[in-house]
């Protein structure tokens, strides 16, 4: 057992999840907001993803890392766990922007070549288009985080092996991932001539690592002792990230004080987390994932759209309409979880459940055979 009792499900990290995606959509919107300046926070909206990268190696290690362990871990059933979580939803969205981009083009509308790069979709649809592998970013762009993501749920073990046997020292692996993370930032800058945090398809997922790490090595304090005064770091962690990134300061130091915001709010008992832990906060944090997975579809069709029926010149909208559509982002979101998502995920994880049932409920040598009844 840990040391610490801990519960399954960490609400108040679950309700960030939405706070990362409304910053990367909120980035992602901004160049179509007329009169739109230069602003800290919104131009360091590309660490959203970061912020999630920190979250998946936390929650993971949350969920796995003890199975992994004691050798308790089905590396097949973790896999396809994974699968049924991201891959319905990234399919649906990359068809998604194929049918908007050939729609614009047959009604006379520009498109973006690389949108539907055929070349690209191999890749794409074995989720290694972060790898290198994609010649370039076609179809729905944000969806190279996922393939990032798959990275790291395929190196998981490797994960596991080395954070496992570093759980009885806790601080020392947080303070060796957070070193590990300023020479990688520092050396791939030097190197490739800009930061790793911002690369997508060529090194998305070389990006992931030190994220992914950290956030394991984070999850190790928690799981020795979560933080005392959890309300007081919470707040301290989400101003100084705030300021960070605000100001402009290197994206090592904001990635850092976000995996001090996580460990914080991990640190929050549920009953608590007061409305971080509502039904409303933690529904929103449900529907991140399609958050940020809709984020560009709904751009493409609503700001064309929108700026079509205002003859707004190069796609620059008034306040009131850009404001409009970024707050419809959530309620198309919702409803590809509920349409896509969920279902999906649910679906997939049926067929393994019965998978197993049906393994488990074969004849043994002088059994007699069972009739399986499944709903």
């Amino acid at each position: 057992m840990t040391p610490v009792q801990t519960p399954a499900d960490l609400r108040p990290i679950t309700a960030l999840r939405f706070g990362a995606a409304i910053w990367v959509a909120v980035y992602t919107y901004w160049e179509n907001l007329a009169g739109a300046g230069s602003s800290g926070l919104v131009d360091k909206g590309y660490l959203g993803v970061e912020l999630f990268f920190v979250l998946s190696g936390f929650i993971l290690s949350h969920v796995y890392l003890q199975s992994a362990g004691e050798k308790r871990f089905s590396y097949r059933g973790f896999l396809w766990a994974r699968v049924a979580r991201v891959y319905p939803l990234h399919v649906a969205t990359l068809v998604g922007v194929g049918l908007l981009a050939a729609v614009a083009l047959v009604a006379g509308m520009s498109v973006d070549g690389n949108v539907l790069s055929w070349v690209s979709l191999p890749a794409n649809l074995l989720m290694v288009h972060a790898w290198g592998l994609a010649p370039v970013a076609g179809w729905n762009h944000p969806s190279w985080s996922i393939s990032a993501e798959w990275f790291a749920y395929l190196c998981f073990p490797l994960f596991a092996f080395v954070f496992w046997r570093a759980r009885e020292k806790p601080v020392a692996a947080v303070v060796g991932t957070a070193a590990f993370l300023t020479v990688l930032y520092y050396g791939f800058e030097r190197v490739a001539g800009f930061p790793l945090t911002e690369a997508t398809i060529r090194w998305g997922a070389l990006r992931i690592v030190p994220c992914f790490a950290l956030g394991c090595a984070l999850y190790l304090v928690y799981r020795k002792a979560p933080l005392k005064a959890p309300w007081t770091a919470s707040a301290v962690s989400f101003g100084l990230m705030v300021l960070s990134a605000a100001l402009g300061l290197w994206d090592g130091i904001t990635v850092l004080l976000a995996g001090a915001l996580i460990l914080s709010l991990a640190s929050l008992p549920n009953e608590r987390a007061g409305w971080l832990a509502s039904k409303p906060a933690v529904y929103l944090g449900e529907i991140s994932y399609s958050v940020y997975m809709v984020c560009v579809p709904w751009k493409l069709l609503a700001v064309n759209l929108a700026a079509k029926l205002t003859d707004a010149p190069d796609k620059q909208l008034q306040l009131f309409v850009w404001l409009a559509i970024l707050a419809l982002l959530p309620v198309v979101a919702a409803l590809s979880y509920h349409l896509v998502e969920h279902p999906a995920r649910k679906a997939l994880r049926g067929m393994a459940q019965g998978r197993k049932t049906a393994s488990s409920d074969k004849p043994q040598d002088g059994d007699t055979p069972k009739r399986v009844f499944q709903s």
